[in-house]
């Protein structure tokens, strides 16, 4: 920490071999730490602490209001604010590496709800420390940092989730039963759009140095980003439409949108697949681009044919099935997914919700298949995370599955930043016949950050 010492259990808890401390005075150590998560019983109270909590972030703890909340941290007090004032007694904090250090024994869970960039630190720290975690979605910023949390959660048995909330709801599991029935026959192409970047992208250089706001930890907020002058076209909202600092429009909502075909389509036990971007508007080294279509290609897995799916941002659709009305709404209208099968097609909802046939007559007499998937109560993905880290059972959209969800939405941005069709070998985590863009699934952390080792 910039103003105190590191107990030896928080040192061993969040360094590893590769690592390179920023707490001066420390050199590098195997990490041999294994921190039991605390057992608690389903009647006692999780002391949670919140890291980001202003905008999503005030409302990812404030939805945890039922446990203890024991600490706030968030860089921007003046965006923290309101949380604040509703939450006084908690202890608040800047910078969460303190925060956990000084704290260790009173919190057991944490909430991350920062910028892309900061996600996995934040929640690797918590993990390698014992804390249940949840994480804002996209769950990183990098494919070697989801690969990273989802072999942590695992090393360390924390309870873990993603915060794509309409996982926990019905429709997406109803899609899931009525796709697995052969509701539309076998599924040939999956189409998925949204209406971001609802912030600018197709900038081409970096804004100019302003004053730094008095409540702002500017430093902090850059973390392990490149440092760069302040500017309030960065933070605290525009920051998603900066390679440096987010994953532009895929990474706002692939999680959400593209999850009923990750899961629907048993995406992730694909061994491999190709991404190729079809068009793009406007993007540069700095920004993601204005507007862009991908295609990506799936073999055979499961039991599943080989299958196209299609990304869709800044205001381009999917072409409209024939035998569709133009007056029925495909997905929510500005957001969704489309699935093409060899007998019909189905949509779905932002969120996963409204799973329907298409033309809409047909769901009058449909039966849906008995439910197969254990539902979530209230579709409440916040309890169902609260009550997992109680009894140690999995959560919904826990790493395991998150974090291969995460690698497949931000696989388009490797693509756009490749500038060509790019074939990602999923065992081996590289990009075939291609080293430069395999450098792209990973990135170097700003000196006087550690490294993890990525």
């Amino acid at each position: 920490m910039r103003d105190g010492k590191m107990t030896r259990r928080a040192f061993l808890a969040a360094t590893t071999t590769t690592a390179t401390l920023a707490f001066t005075g420390w050199a590098a150590k195997p990490n041999t730490a294994r921190v039991i998560p605390r057992k608690l019983s389903p009647n006692e109270k999780l002391n949670i602490a919140g890291i980001g909590v202003g905008g999503m972030g005030r409302g990812d703890i404030m939805n945890c209001r039922s446990e203890n909340i024991v600490a706030l941290c968030d860089v921007d007090w003046k965006k923290a604010e309101e949380t604040f004032h509703d939450l006084p007694d908690p202890r608040k904090y800047k910078d969460y590496r303190k925060m956990l250090e000084e704290m260790d024994k009173e919190i057991d869970a944490v909430t991350v709800s920062t910028p892309d960039h900061m996600h996995a630190p934040a929640a690797y720290m918590a993990m390698k420390m014992g804390k249940h975690v949840r994480v804002q979605k996209p769950l990183t910023h990098t494919i070697a940092e989801a690969r990273l949390l989802a072999k942590t959660a695992r090393e360390t048995g924390v309870v873990t989730q993603m915060g794509n909330q309409g996982h926990a709801g019905d429709g997406v599991r109803e899609l899931c039963e009525m796709i697995w029935a052969g509701a539309i026959g076998e599924v040939k192409e999956a189409h998925i759009w949204t209406d971001r970047p609802i912030w600018p992208q197709g900038i081409s250089k970096p804004l100019p140095g302003r004053p730094v706001p008095e409540e702002l930890d500017w430093d902090l907020w850059i973390g392990v980003a490149p440092m760069r002058p302040y500017n309030p076209g960065y933070a605290p909202f525009k920051w998603r439409g900066w390679w440096d600092f987010g994953c532009g429009a895929i990474g706002d909502m692939a999680c959400h949108i593209m999850d009923p075909a990750f899961w629907s389509l048993k995406l992730g036990d694909a061994p491999e697949y190709s991404v190729e971007v079809l068009t793009q508007e406007g993007m540069t080294d700095q920004t993601p681009p204005k507007k862009s279509i991908i295609k990506f290609t799936f073999p055979a897995r499961a039991d599943m044919g080989p299958v196209d799916v299609y990304w869709y941002d800044g205001g381009h659709r999917p072409p409209r099935p024939e035998g569709v009305p133009e007056d029925q709404k495909l997905g929510d209208g500005d957001n969704g997914s489309l699935f093409i099968g060899t007998k019909g097609v189905m949509t779905s909802g932002c969120y996963g919700g409204e799973s329907r046939l298409l033309p809409d007559e047909l769901m009058r007499d449909y039966k849906r298949p008995a439910p197969t998937i254990p539902r979530i109560p209230d579709g409440n993905s916040y309890a169902n995370w609260i009550a997992c880290c109680k009894t140690g059972e999995q959560a919904c959209s826990d790493f395991s599955y998150s974090g291969p969800l995460t690698e497949v939405a931000n696989m388009g941005n490797v693509a756009l930043l490749a500038g060509e069709k790019i074939v990602f070998d999923v065992a081996a985590m590289e990009i075939k016949g291609n080293r430069k863009a395999t450098g792209l699934l990973t990135k170097k952390y700003r000196r006087g950050w550690r490294d993890m080792p990525l």
